[in-house]
């Protein structure tokens, strides 16, 4: 007598301990590298003080909005991001799900790199080993760049933290949601602001400090009217607060029942645009003390953003400043707390929704899938070429992948499945207060007709001048190649077999945004209508 098996129904999600947990972990997420070295350059070169118009703007338009989105999302579906997708939309909405996973895939092995440069920095900076050339240094002894684009000259000195980074990662992932995830959640972002602060008040006393914020704050409203500076500030606001590739909805198939939803989501948006205020002061401190050094404007002074400010002018700065070594390991520290906290999200949207596909265990998922992205990322990023690979699929990673897939979702689920009132009542039964209409037309209409200019902007820009002055066909390769990969990658995790029924499930109920009665209920099988 033969036997067939058939999916069965999923084991039950982890849980966060409650919502400070959750809140933390959150922040951990949206608090990342970009905070640091990205905002305060946009923030200058677009407007200045008057950035933070279209910024604010953008915040309450489409920060917030799609941030309630996925948190709707993930918490009524209970799954990881194709899971939830699943259960929502069907196949269009896993394969979107998986889609977003992949972007998690590429973004892991050249962040984890990004991590282990800034482990080395802290470690250089009790010595200042970058000496009277920093740049010099970071390119030439400590990276090694070659002119080749690809190589297998491995670099001891960026393997060796590289693979200490993966293995701290993999352990914390290893441990589990709460004991692992949350506990270094719960300790990286207390240390990660107590020492921030330390770092900004220490800046704000430096001798020309004072011009650094002038040049920071003082606003050019004729900006205002370049099309391109709300853009840059849709932007900043959309990969800054992790939403749209599965991070904020895996966290929240975390959230128990009866959680509050949009006053989290509410304390993290917030939580996220103040600590980049609060780099953006720092930053700016620290290079009006640089330019009154060289006795030069703000405005002459190179390298005011990403991996330029980081490790090129930052340590220049730090070898001129008194007290040098200890303000250069506070910002190197800041760096890989913020670099890691971002990096266990990223994974977890990987380890997710492997887990709820095939039904293998968390150890098995970290230890087996995470080995393997260890493998790739120190054979790519722990070579001469890694600087070049870094920058190429960082920028079309989250330029092209990540706006596409916002779209995607947000077509998807609120055009094609029409679930935006499904969704709106989700949040407002479990919430201090209601989302509505207004909350449905930015996310189902300002939302994808921003990220659609966007995408389209961002993709002409690329194909009619080659980024950053390589080669067009390394561009095609490993720029375009890369998105290709997750596309292919998507379809392919689509179409394999679900160890557990996606399917079988009830959805938490929700009341009805208007009778206020239940809006779904589970079919006879578990399922949702």
């Amino acid at each position: 007598m033969t036997q067939t098996t058939s999916p069965t129904a999923a084991p039950p999600r982890a849980e966060w301990t409650g919502q400070i947990g959750f809140i933390l972990s959150a922040i951990g997420s949206a608090v990342g590298l970009g905070n640091i070295w990205r905002f305060p350059g946009v923030a200058y070169e677009n407007g200045g003080g008057a950035f933070l118009i279209p910024y604010i703007v953008a915040l309450l338009t489409a920060g917030i909005p799609i941030l309630f989105l996925d948190y709707a999302i993930g918490h009524r579906f209970r799954g990881s991001a194709p899971l939830a997708l699943r259960r929502l939309a069907g196949r269009l909405g896993e394969g979107i799900g998986w889609f977003q996973v992949m972007i998690c895939v590429f973004i892991s092995i050249y962040y984890t790199a990004v991590l282990a440069w800034a482990s080395s920095y802290f470690v250089f900076s009790f010595d200042l080993r970058w000496g009277d050339d920093a740049t010099g240094f970071f390119v030439g002894e400590y990276l090694q760049v070659a002119d080749a684009p690809f190589t297998f000259d491995f670099v001891p000195s960026v393997l060796i933290p590289l693979v200490i980074m993966w293995i701290v990662t993999l352990v914390v992932l290893g441990a589990g949601v709460v004991r692992g995830v949350q506990r270094l959640n719960m300790i990286a972002i207390p240390l990660l602001v107590v020492g921030f602060l330390i770092l900004v008040i220490r800046a704000l006393f430096l001798p020309g400090a004072m011009d650094g914020l002038n040049a920071f704050f003082t606003p050019d409203f004729a900006a205002l009217t370049d099309p391109s500076v709300w853009v840059a500030a849709y932007s900043q606001i959309f990969f800054s607060l992790s939403v749209a590739f599965g991070i904020m909805m895996t966290y929240a198939s975390y959230r128990r029942r009866r959680s509050n939803l949009t006053t989290p989501g509410l304390v993290v948006a917030f939580g996220n645009s103040s600590f980049e205020i609060l780099a953006g002061i720092g930053v700016f401190a620290t290079l009006g003390f640089f330019a009154h050094q060289q006795g030069i404007a703000i405005g002459e002074l190179e390298g005011l953003t990403g991996v330029g400010l980081a490790f090129m002018t930052f340590p220049a700065i730090v070898a001129e400043m008194p007290g040098g070594q200890f303000f250069g390991a506070l910002f190197f520290g800041a760096l890989v707390l913020a670099g890691l906290t971002s990096l266990i999200s990223i994974m977890e949207v990987i380890l997710a929704g492997i887990m709820d596909k095939f039904g293998i265990t968390r150890a098995k998922a970290v230890y087996g899938l995470g080995g393997v992205l260890a493998v790739v990322s120190i054979v790519l990023f722990g070579t001469s070429s890694g600087l070049t690979a870094l920058d190429t699929v960082d920028n079309w990673a989250n330029n092209i992948g990540i706006v596409a897939a916002a779209v995607a979702v947000t077509v998807t689920v609120l055009w094609i499945r029409r679930a935006g009132r499904e969704l709106s009542g989700h949040l407002s039964a479990l919430s201090t207060f209601r989302v509505g209409r207004v909350w449905l037309f930015l996310v189902s209409v300002l939302g994808p007709v921003v990220l659609a200019y966007m995408l389209f902007e961002t993709s002409r820009a690329l194909i009619e001048e080659p980024y950053g002055g390589y080669d067009p066909t390394y561009l095609l390769i490993v720029g375009w190649g890369s998105v290709l990969a997750m596309v292919i990658g998507s379809v392919v995790l689509t179409l394999s077999p679900w160890r557990y029924d996606p399917d079988r499930f009830a959805p938490w109920p929700v009341l009805d945004e208007t009778a206020r009665g239940p809006a779904a209920a589970p079919d006879a099988n578990g399922g949702a209508r």
